[in-house]
């Protein structure tokens, strides 16, 4: 069995639950395309069978999130599960925030939270932050496509909507627009609506997949997760190419979705002509 299986993940529960339910239900492995907090929620693709070697070519699609900040105050996860650390009485106005909106869009520095899985020294960051180390995470660059202040929530609170790449931590950015504002900043409340190709409308809820006897039918076929050029051979093409025998059939060079008469493969590349798949998922 190989496809997608686009979860939508409530708050509360991990990543790694998730895809468990997934690899109970159809007893294959699985893993997932970028980890949800738990306190996140929404989005959440799960490669079922090969289609898992695929996630290398999706790792920089374009995300959407709906989160929620609320500023006077911050903590050390960078968002309310945490326990407060520092609190100041500026609470931003739309007009002051909306302001400095602009710094954020763009390829950007961003300093990841302590409490991520971000390595340091083979030893991840939410580990060393609960073991009480000190320790300092170095800026990486990201990149913000658009970020827009959708209303006030609560007294203290706002609603944003973020488009950015892969890898972006939207707690990261409740931290920053507050000092940007001359106030504090925590992550309330996160959704993630969408995930490249994979969105909230074409997801199935949790409980209803565990559920649904046939989840086949939630199935995502896997060439749909990825945007390159078909490329289709013929069956003699194909059955060389299998069998490692490589010749140059005069394609162009490039990244293809590469298919045997009609039937997905996987991920190749053509070079000077010749054919060679890098992800199989069949």
């Amino acid at each position: 069995m190989t496809g997608f299986i686009n979860l939508i993940k409530p708050s509360g529960m991990s990543s790694a639950y998730a895809v468990g339910a997934v690899k109970k239900k159809f007893n294959c492995p699985c893993g997932h395309m970028g980890t949800l907090d738990p306190m996140a929620e929404g989005v959440l693709p799960v490669g079922v069978g090969k289609a898992s070697r695929l996630f290398q070519y999706m790792l920089d699609k374009e995300k959407t999130y709906v989160a929620r900040f609320i500023f006077g105050f911050t903590t050390d996860t960078l968002d309310i599960t945490g326990e407060k650390t520092d609190n100041c009485s500026k609470i931003p106005t739309i007009s002051e925030i909306k302001s400095v909106l602009k710094d954020f869009i763009g390829e950007i520095d961003q300093v990841p939270p302590k409490f991520s899985a971000k390595c340091i020294n083979g030893k991840r960051g939410y580990e060393l932050a609960r073991s009480g180390v000190d320790f300092t995470l170095e800026a990486k660059k990201v990149h913000i496509l658009d970020i827009e202040c959708l209303g006030q929530t609560a007294e203290n609170e706002f609603e944003f909507k973020i488009d950015c790449k892969g890898g972006t931590y939207i707690r990261s950015l409740a931290r920053d627009i507050g000092l940007a504002v001359g106030s504090l900043g925590v992550m309330s409340k996160l959704v993630r609506t969408r995930c490249g190709v994979f969105t909230l409308d074409n997801g199935v809820e949790i409980e209803k997949f565990k559920n649904q006897s046939d989840a086949e039918k939630f199935l995502i076929p896997a060439d749909l997760a990825v945007s390159f050029e078909k490329l289709n051979l013929d069956k003699n093409q194909a059955q060389k190419i299998l069998d490692g025998v490589f010749e140059n059939y005069g394609f162009k060079d490039g990244t293809y979705r590469v298919y045997n008469q009609g039937s997905f493969i996987g991920v190749g590349k053509v070079e000077n002509g010749v054919v060679r798949i890098n992800s199989y998922v069949r």
